[in-house]
């Protein structure tokens, strides 16, 4: 593996990009209320089946709320009891994600990181569990969308994390082979994309959900954020 043959860089969103716990906490309470219905027992259940602590805020490391895209959150919150279909509850939750990104709290100053990648001639991209659309307005409102080659949510047809579909289209919109690419990720599902992939780095951050101990296994580098990324390229 030839690290300095890497040319492109394919981003999580949530916990890589953004701030998990200033992001993502708040949403996370917003969704449980939604899919409870306001019935603060049934929310604070539909919290615990997601991995997150009601009352600390804490999200499990690979958990339903750390990892899920938003058909698999809504369908165990189904299953824990959110009176609902899954396919009612997704429309919702896809609403109130898109409608998150005007909250949302980013590790660093997105517009000039990526302009810096940009200007070294990386090729760049997104690949978010979460919704297309939230995707592209997160990148307009902090000013990077022209920077970006490729953006991938859960539903823009390449398939989901941890499957590597997301790669491999991203290789296929900017000519690149997988072992000229570098995935950067806050979980598991990233890491296991990367590996399943065939790509030439998997770089963990510790800005979302993960830690050093879970993220060791499948990470070529673990950082502390995404700050640290050029360092290791």
């Amino acid at each position: 593996m030839a690290i300095r043959a890497i040319a492109g860089i394919l981003f999580d969103k949530d916990g890589t990009l953004l701030d998990y716990v200033k992001s993502w906490v708040p949403v996370n309470y917003e969704l449980a209320r939604i899919a409870a219905k306001g019935d603060e027992t049934l929310a604070r259940a539909l919290l615990e089946a997601g991995g997150m602590d009601p009352d600390t805020g804490h999200v499990a490391p690979d958990s339903l709320l750390a990892a899920g895209n938003t058909v698999e959150i809504a369908a165990g919150m189904v299953g824990a009891g959110a009176p609902f279909t899954v396919e009612a509850l997704t429309t919702l939750f896809d609403g109130l994600f898109a409608r998150s990104a005007e909250y949302a709290v980013p590790v660093t100053d997105l517009a000039t990181f990526f302009a810096g990648l940009h200007a070294k001639g990386y090729r760049l991209g997104v690949a978010s569990s979460d919704n297309e659309r939230s995707i592209r307005e997160t990148a307009r409102r902090f000013g990077f969308d022209n920077y970006l080659h490729y953006v991938a949510g859960y539903d823009s047809g390449y398939g989901v994390k941890p499957e590597p579909g997301m790669v491999l289209g991203f290789c296929a919109a900017t000519g690149l082979t997988p072992d000229q690419v570098a995935v950067v990720g806050d979980n598991n599902h990233d890491m296991h994309m990367g590996r399943s992939a065939g790509v030439g780095l998997t770089v963990a951050v510790l800005s979302g959900t993960g830690s050093r101990q879970s993220l060791a296994a499948a990470s070529d580098h673990c950082l502390t954020d995404i700050t640290e990324l050029e360092a290791v390229l």
